[in-house]
């Protein structure tokens, strides 16, 4: 899979992964301790939704723009989901959303406070140097030109002991897998309390089962988020997407079960769109 992020910005797997990093990053924030937040694959930092290749997707369309576009905005029953979804539609505006999506590393930096740090790992020259731009004079944060599995092998444990990892790669490399969990294994032993949350393209359900039953042996304390926007078929835009959260805060399970059936109603594409929440241990059960 090649997941070139100018033609996917603001897409549902984006929503989905956003949407669940800002949960966290509030819930370092309830104490004063300073956390520290590292970005393995952290892109260009701003994306243009009118541009050519968002544009030529249209992916936005059926992802962030169905949310900040919504008629219903919390007029219903889902006031109490639409209150945990606020913080990220409030980054997403502040970057200059809806023509502007911000990713990963301005969403987290929004967030940051005086005391709070941020590494970005971006291998691609061209994407560094733009991240480079879209953080100019902030000396909470820094970008780094380093691949992001020798990123986080040499950034953990950070000073602060607090904080939290997104490993997001493009998927590019039919190794990516052995990759993440290699590089996450030794992460763990390292910093065993740090929140780690991945994202991964559910693509090959066998190798993404195969990937969560590897995760859970290494790090029993995980939890499994899943979003079907419509049923998977061959030869067809991804349909489902999916986060492992390990070590993740405990008000999480409990916010995602609120989230995540609003997000499967406003996103969905077509028939068969549902989610599953479960510990890694447990069954991956659908629900509606």
């Amino acid at each position: 899979m090649n997941y070139r992020h100018e033609f996917h910005a603001g897409n549902f797997a984006d929503v989905l992964k956003h949407v669940f990093l800002v949960r966290i990053l509030l819930y370092l924030r309830r104490k004063e301790k300073p956390f520290r937040y590292i970005d393995t694959h952290a892109g260009a930092g701003l994306y243009d939704l009118n541009g050519p290749d968002a544009a030529r997707s249209g992916e936005a369309r059926e992802g962030i723009l169905r949310l900040l576009e919504n008629p219903n905005h919390g007029a219903d029953s889902s006031g109490a989901a639409w209150d945990l979804l606020e913080p990220y539609l409030a980054a997403v505006r502040a970057a200059g959303g809806p023509q502007i999506y911000p990713g990963s590393p301005l969403i987290a930096k929004s967030l940051l406070r005086p005391q709070d740090k941020a590494i970005f790992c971006e291998m691609l020259p061209r994407a560094a140097q733009s991240l480079r731009r879209a953080n100019a004079r902030d000396d909470r944060v820094k970008t780094i030109e380093i691949d992001g599995y020798t990123g986080l092998k040499a950034f953990t444990p950070p000073p602060e002991r607090r904080g939290l990892v997104l490993i997001d790669p493009p998927f590019e490399r039919r190794d990516e897998y052995e990759r993440i969990f290699d590089t996450l294994n030794a992460a763990l032993k390292k910093w065993p309390d740090g929140i780690f949350m991945i994202w991964q393209p559910v693509k090959e359900p066998d190798v993404v089962a195969s990937f969560c039953r590897a995760v859970a042996a290494a790090a029993p304390k995980s939890l499994r988020i899943d979003l079907q926007v419509e049923t998977p078929a061959p030869n067809r835009p991804l349909a489902r997407t999916g986060l492992i959260v390990i070590n993740p805060p405990y008000v999480l399970e409990q916010e995602a079960q609120i989230l995540l059936p609003l997000l499967t109603q406003i996103l969905a594409r077509g028939p068969g769109a549902q989610f599953s929440l479960q510990p890694l241990s447990g069954e991956d059960v659908p629900h509606g």
